[in-house]
């Protein structure tokens, strides 16, 4: 007899590190992931700070700002912003318990995609724990809207996405993108897909101190109908395939892998915080579950 141990709390085998550029200070950082015990879930470790608590544990009541990215502060006002993409790794590979020491105030963009992130976890290795993942099992509907910005979970049973965007640009226009998020759909559709940005807000963002390190080379930008970068895009519909990224990484604040579907229109960083916090705020609408494993007959 086998049992299977899919549902079992996951860490890295070893420390990993991963250097780069902030996209909104425009400063170079250095990040290392590094194992963890159970229960520990994903806490960030300021490494430049000595003078107060430099320890920032993800929670979805934690996110202090969303209008860009994601960011998140612990109570001595300590900082990490831009976790999304990272956050989206550690979802998708079911990453459970991760120390993420940093050495700046901002998650070095890459690629602008998860692609650098999950290889970084590869290059780390997986180790499972003793102990069950905790599920958050969504048993009633929580919608959140903005104008015409809108996300909801629904009960499903097992997690599931729908994204919807429309632009005016003739490059992106509406796209949809509807999947099991998995493992296996991440790597193969998701994790490649990059941030992207029109030119003509790039002059006001940096007014505003914002996308200092924002370049062609961690972003996809449009001017027009125009993609300026030389190398066009990675794949097809890639613009909505990086805010389904987005979403996976704002959602996975809440320190467990969902079993419920995410539906989200014109949806962005703001949105989904809005939408975690509905959750937390109704807890009939959810409840946290594990799964037992399944065993299997040899011969």
């Amino acid at each position: 007899m086998s049992v299977r141990n899919d549902h079992l709390q996951k860490t890295t085998i070893a420390p990993a590190i991963i250097a780069g550029v902030g996209v909104h200070t425009g400063d170079r950082v250095r990040l290392a992931v590094r194992p963890a015990p159970v229960g520990t879930g994903i806490v960030f470790v300021r490494t430049d700070i000595r003078d107060r608590d430099n320890v920032v544990p993800v929670r979805g009541d934690v996110v202090i700002d969303a209008r860009l990215n994601t960011r998140i502060a612990n109570a001595e006002g300590v900082e990490v912003s831009t976790i999304e993409h990272l956050m989206a790794a550690f979802a998708a590979l079911g990453v459970s318990n991760a120390i993420v020491e940093i050495d700046g105030h901002e998650v070095p963009i890459m690629d602008g995609s998860a692609l650098p992130f999950v290889q970084l976890l590869d290059r780390a290795g997986f180790r499972k724990q003793e102990a069950p993942v905790r599920y958050i099992e969504i048993l009633e509907p929580i919608r959140v809207q903005d104008g015409d910005k809108s996300a909801a979970l629904l009960p499903c049973d097992r997690y599931e996405m729908r994204f919807e965007i429309d632009f005016d640009s003739k490059v992106i226009g509406n796209q949809v993108v509807d999947f099991v998020v998995d493992e296996d759909t991440f790597r193969r559709e998701i994790m490649s897909a990059r941030t992207f940005g029109f030119a003509h807000e790039v002059e006001a963002l940096r007014k505003a101190g914002l996308a200092r390190g924002g370049s062609l080379e961690n972003a996809v930008v449009i001017d027009g109908d125009e993609i300026l970068n030389p190398g066009g895009l990675r794949m097809e519909r890639e613009f909505v395939k990086h805010k389904a990224l987005d979403a996976i990484g704002d959602l996975y604040v809440l320190g467990a892998p969902l079993l419920g579907r995410y539906e989200g229109v014109k949806a962005g960083h703001a949105i989904n915080n809005l939408l975690v916090r509905e959750l937390l705020a109704n807890p009939q609408a959810w409840r946290e579950v594990v799964r037992v494993p399944q065993m299997a007959m040899a011969g």
